[in-house]
């Protein structure tokens, strides 16, 4: 799924499915403030992550952005 600018991947796969935030906030068990704070970017914990996308149903990809080989830093 591709979120447009300024639009989250969750917000945009969560109206996708017909969930409102306190919807998914009782099914993920997730306080609503910590998927508005997720949505804005201001949260991006792994672990809410992957709730978020089992409650949604979608794989965790979606959510969980993994560096590529060309993204992963360096070790020096």
């Amino acid at each position: 799924m591709i979120a447009a600018t300024g639009y989250s991947a969750l917000k945009a796969i969560r109206e996708t499915r017909g969930y409102t935030i306190e919807e998914l906030s009782l099914t993920c068990g997730l306080a609503v403030g910590e998927i508005i704070d997720i949505e804005d970017g201001k949260d991006a914990d792994p672990a809410k992550l992957r709730r978020i996308a089992s409650a949604l149903q979608v794989p965790e990809e979606e959510l969980i952005r993994v560096p590529t080989e060309e993204n992963r830093p360096t070790q020096q």
